[in-house]
Order: C-alpha cells, then structure tokens, then sequence
C-alpha cells in the first residue's frame, strides 16, 4: 500500500495521527488513502490527517 506523498508528509507532521493510521485495518487505511484522492490542497489533506487524530483521540 503506498501513501501518497502529501498525505504521508502531512502524517509525518503529526505523529499522533501516524500512530492512529498505522493501527487501522487495511480496509481503514484503503478507505482513508481513497479520501486523500478528494483532496485538492495542502490545507485540506492538514484537516484530513487531524481528523485521523481526533477520531483516535475518540476511541
């Protein structure tokens, strides 16, 4: 499976995010690396991988 370079250089800009992405599934990961396909900027692959954090942060 291969990241994306923004979002695998947004991942390494959050660390606590990169531990939430490394401990999905493969079908999390392959759902989220689809969503890094409607990103259309740097600011907005940021939301993304902040979003990854939250969302570990929750459960």
């Amino acid at each position: 499976m291969e990241l994306p370079l923004g979002f695998g250089m947004a991942l390494a800009q959050n660390e606590a995010a990169m531990h939430v992405f490394e401990a999905m599934t493969d079908a999390e990961k392959q759902a989220v690396l689809e969503q890094c396909h409607q990103v259309h900027s740097k600011q907005e692959m940021q939301m993304l991988v902040a979003r990854l954090e939250e969302n570990g942060a929750q459960g």
